[in-house]
């Protein structure tokens, strides 16, 4: 039993973890991509969250179901953060749909869902650019059916990918969450994990 009892310790450690227990998915450090903020503010992105881990959705303004549910869960998260005083987290909410989620856009879909923005930043910029960003994330937006109506009202769609993204302090992203239906518990104990 003495010489088991290593290797049940060592078996034990293995498939518990230690140390970093997220692998790496995506990396964002070698890349800095020209962006603004919801304040029109240039940003360099992830250099500007370099040190902080992140916690970042993709979004379109005009998304009816996910987007918002996805947002929601965002500001939950970051409540649950705050409450239990976990500090050096950033939010970022990232538009795959900049020709229309300009900075006033941005701003203005914030506004509405009270979010706070001490922590919160909302980005857009060139469609090329963020395509890019999108891209490496692994997110996929492509648009779908839209409607004009006869007051020139145009409501489209995009089908995409439901995500929240876990990055670490390095510019990683360590894990992905289906945005919309997110475990906030499990998403907290994972940040803990980074901290």
């Amino acid at each position: 039993m003495k010489k088991l009892l290593p290797i049940i310790v060592l078996t034990l450690l293995l498939l518990t973890g230690c140390g970093e227990k997220l692998p790496v998915v995506e990396n964002f450090s070698n890349n800095h991509y020209q962006l603004v903020n919801q304040k029109s503010e240039p940003i360099v992105f992830p250099d500007f969250v370099k040190g902080k881990i992140v916690v970042m959705n993709f979004i379109f303004t005009n998304c009816p179901d996910i987007c918002p549910l996805s947002t929601n869960n965002m500001r939950l998260i970051q409540e649950r953060l705050n409450k239990e005083r976990i500090k050096n987290v950033q939010f970022v909410s990232m538009s795959f749909d900049p020709n229309n989620d300009t900075p006033e856009v941005l701003t203005k879909f914030a506004d509405i869902r009270g979010l706070d923005l001490s922590n919160w930043t909302f980005l857009t910029g060139r469609k090329s650019v963020t395509d890019s960003v999108i891209h490496q994330a692994n997110v996929i937006a492509v648009p779908n059916d839209s409607t004009v109506f006869k007051d020139g009202r145009k409501i489209y769609y995009y089908i995409h990918t439901d995500r929240i993204s876990l990055i670490d302090n390095e510019g990683r992203i360590r894990k992905n969450y289906i945005g919309s239906k997110i475990n906030i518990d499990e998403i907290v104990n994972d940040i803990k994990k980074l901290m």
